[in-house]
């Protein structure tokens, strides 16, 4: 078996005993029923992840920024220049970036992972190489990769998930970089929930409205090109005709935590329209994910939706990297202690109300 298939055979779904124990537990701790509300609803989701209550602290973190080119980029959809992805793989290594000040904070790891970065990047500290290739084909004139290469870095992700796990993480954060890497997230967004290109289509970096409404119609035509207005493909051939190569390793990354019942934390768009794709290959992937945050992007929205994920912050952010993930993960760690630490009416002596 390929580590693709290897990490689908693997992956469960919510464990329905732990589930319940969860629930129960909740609704026996010294506070009214419902009183912490969606963190409520965080503790079960990743008791059931984990299938075990209460579930394992998601600590340490660790965040895997994937870095990747769009060919796409030739249409005008960035007012930034390609070249911005290397350099901000740079400031990422050097510890400049905002994901960098977001990871100090709650004590979290940062990898950066080359899965497509049109440049050659030498070896660094915190730097792993996984280049699938020099970035996207444009998709807007026909397939980003080929299947071969989605695969790729599909394991790419899986790896790198296996990896942070073996080394300790108990949660993992996703983080991406990529100029034009919105474009293709709405794409796959349209691909993947039928809904029309301008509605899911934003201004990711802060484009103007002729820019914007270029990009829309860029989104338009390469649906269009790759038979993804209204046909059906297959959850890989739709990733490999208009997903970047960080949105597959992204979604890889999604499978190989899931495959080993460690939660992960989602960002923005490029994580939530990656995650659309991971659970194409594998829909029992979703019960081991939190949304982090909902982006400022009109597509994150649609694809939390079309998943049935509801965010914890919304703070309209629109920079990607991890930081919403980031500034989520302590109220994941709140959510968890509050089923480790927390009393009991019974063990507490406290009076429950009459039933």
């Amino acid at each position: 078996m390929t580590i693709l298939e290897q990490t689908l055979a693997a992956i469960r779904p919510a464990d329905p005993d732990a589930l319940a124990e969860a629930r129960a537990h909740q609704d026996r701790l010294t506070k009214p029923r419902g009183a912490l509300g969606v963190l409520e609803e965080v503790a079960v989701r990743l008791a059931g992840a984990a299938a075990v209550n209460p579930p394992p602290l998601p600590a340490p973190a660790a965040l895997a920024i994937f870095a990747a080119d769009h060919g796409v980029h030739a249409q005008g959809v960035s007012p930034w220049p390609q070249e911005v992805t290397v350099q901000m793989v740079g400031n990422f290594l050097a510890g400049g970036a905002v994901a960098n000040a977001f990871a100090a904070q709650v004590g979290a790891s940062v990898t950066v992972v080359d899965v497509g970065v049109a440049a050659e990047l030498a070896p660094a500290p915190g730097l792993t190489h996984g280049k699938v290739a020099h970035g996207t084909a444009d998709m807007s004139l026909g397939p980003a990769m080929t299947v071969e290469q989605a695969v790729a870095a599909l394991e790419t992700g899986i790896t790198v998930a296996r990896d942070l796990v073996a080394q300790g993480a108990r949660c993992l954060v996703t983080g991406d970089m990529g100029i034009a890497n919105t474009t293709a997230s709405a794409a796959l967004i349209c691909a993947f929930t039928g809904r029309d290109p301008a509605e899911v289509t934003g201004r990711g970096t802060g484009v103007d409205d002729e820019t914007l409404a270029r990009k829309v119609e860029v989104v338009r035509r390469a649906l269009r090109v790759n038979g993804l207005d209204g046909s059906s493909r297959s959850a890989l051939e739709t990733l490999a005709a208009v997903g970047g190569l960080e949105h597959a390793a992204i979604a890889g990354f999604l499978l190989g935590g899931a495959a080993l019942r460690v939660p992960v934390i989602l960002d923005g768009v490029i994580a939530g329209s990656a995650a659309l794709a991971a659970a194409g290959l594998a829909s029992d992937v979703v019960d081991h994910c939190v949304a982090g945050h909902r982006s400022a992007e009109p597509g994150h929205a649609v694809a939390l939706a079309h998943l049935g994920l509801r965010p914890l912050v919304e703070l309209e952010l629109r920079l990607g990297e991890g930081t919403g993930g980031l500034l989520a993960h302590p109220l994941v760690c709140a959510a968890v202690r509050v089923m480790h630490e927390v009393a009991t009416f019974d063990s507490a002596g406290v009076t429950d109300k009459e039933a």
